[in-house]
């Protein structure tokens, strides 16, 4: 009787992609709240501040994107490779830790921002109080999103994100009321506030502030780079808002911010990205170390080709009677941005799965070098773009910028992938799959 030997079960046609395809699906149902929330409230801020006021709101959300990064560097990005599909004990443990560094680091970059505003004054100094008070609770909200990712939880996540969606609509309409950037401020911060206490019950664990110089320390090999990589990424946003500012005035990044705002969903998807895709990559990579690139392609074109369509979509079938009921008279001034801001977030988004398979692969060295080149490209050509032709000048510069940088990502994912060791391994493994020759009878 002849032995018929079983052909091993390929990672596609077993019960891995089904649970990763579960667990993607969470994700995705966490950035499509987190994406609608931010979309809506920078709808509204614009709306009902105005151009020069929704700049200052602006100049406000890119400084936190700063803070942001730092947080996620220091804390939850190396969470997010060190405690992702580990016993829940040591997850439990890695999460008291992490969310009590990104509380240190709220009330540290928070009195930098109170000192700073105080020192500024006038309206834009009242925003940025009001961005050192509501900084903690900003930061505890998000690094429990990053650890529900972390432990394969993306449900939890969704419904912290959606506590925070609706605490925000009351808080929102009183800010309205209200009419000025300081209460907008304070309504967006105290909804994530409510949501970070949610995230405290639904995990049982007390954040430890106490850990951050041990965390630091026990995670200085990556978080030293990440922090690097994060802060170039969100430090280029920041740059470019106040070099466009102090060379066009406030007016233009109020345009350029609202014509971003046409493409909340993919901007904010972006920001939230490594929540789903680092831990599903270092997933792929313990089970199917060739199959990482193929994962990379897929994340980062799918949401490229998603993007182009949205603006597409945006430049083709919404009419300015639409634009202006949503947008207000911000309308005006960047819906000429749309199509150089779509080409900007299609660069990005493709970068993105290339960034995922860098981190996945712990190729820090590698990561952070491509986001140094792209930062650099980012500030030099949307500052020069802004020297040239104000508003519109800054986003063409900015869209060649991601483009190119895009490249950059996909080349050093190229080499980091041809460069993987495995755990215990002495020589680098193959993760691409070699050509099959045909065979010789």
């Amino acid at each position: 009787m002849a032995n018929h030997r079983r052909a091993p079960r390929s990672i596609f046609r077993s019960g891995a992609v089904r649970a990763m395809a579960g667990r993607l699906s969470w994700g995705l149902g966490d950035q499509a709240v987190s994406s609608l929330t931010n979309f809506a409230v920078g709808l509204y801020v614009a709306r009902e501040l105005g151009t020069f006021a929704f700049g200052i709101f602006s100049l406000v959300w890119v400084t936190y994107g700063v803070v942001l990064n730092v947080s996620r560097g220091l804390a939850t990005d190396p969470m997010m490779v060190r405690f992702s599909a580990v016993p829940e004990e040591r997850w439990r443990v890695g999460v008291a830790s992490a969310s009590g560094t990104a509380i240190g680091v709220g009330c540290a970059t928070g009195l930098i921002s109170l000192i700073a505003g105080l020192a500024a004054g006038g309206p834009l100094g009242n925003a940025f109080v009001a961005l050192a008070v509501v900084m903690p609770g900003l930061l505890l909200q998000d690094a429990w999103r990053f650890a529900f990712f972390a432990r394969g939880q993306g449900k939890k996540a969704f419904f912290n994100d959606l506590v925070c969606g609706v605490a925000l609509v009351p808080a929102l309409f009183i800010a309205g009321r209200i009419g000025t950037v300081v209460a907008f401020v304070l309504a967006w911060g105290i909804a994530a506030a409510l949501a970070a206490g949610y995230g405290w019950f639904q995990t049982g664990i007390l954040p430890h502030p106490r850990e951050l110089v041990g965390w630091l320390r026990s995670q200085r090999d990556l978080s030293v780079r990440y922090l690097v990589e994060n802060v170039s990424n969100s430090g280029a946003s920041q740059l470019r808002a106040y070099g466009l500012g102090a060379i066009a005035g406030i007016t233009a990044v109020g345009a350029v911010r609202g014509a971003e705002q046409l493409l909340g969903p993919f901007l904010a998807l972006l920001m939230g990205l490594s929540l789903v895709t680092v831990a599903e990559g270092a997933r792929v990579l313990q089970r199917a170390p060739h199959r990482l690139k193929h994962f990379c392609v897929i994340l980062g074109g799918g949401q490229a080709a998603a993007a182009l369509c949205w603006g597409l979509g945006l430049l083709l079938l919404l009419p300015d009677s639409a634009g202006h009921w949503v947008m207000g008279d911000v309308w005006d001034s960047s819906s000429p941005l749309i199509l150089p801001v779509t080409l900007a977030v299609v660069g990005a988004s493709f970068a993105t799965g290339a960034a995922a398979g860098l981190r996945a692969l712990g190729a820090a060295k590698r990561s952070l070098r491509s986001q140094l080149v792209a930062s650099l490209f980012y500030v030099s050509f949307g500052i020069t773009g802004a020297f040239l032709g104000g508003a519109a000048g800054s986003a063409w510069g900015v869209a060649t910028a991601t483009l190119g940088g895009s490249v950059v990502w996909w080349l050093q994912l190229r080499i980091g992938l041809r460069e993987y060791v495995p755990p215990g391994a002495d020589e680098p493994t193959v993760v691409f799959e070699p050509i099959k020759e045909p065979i010789k009878e």
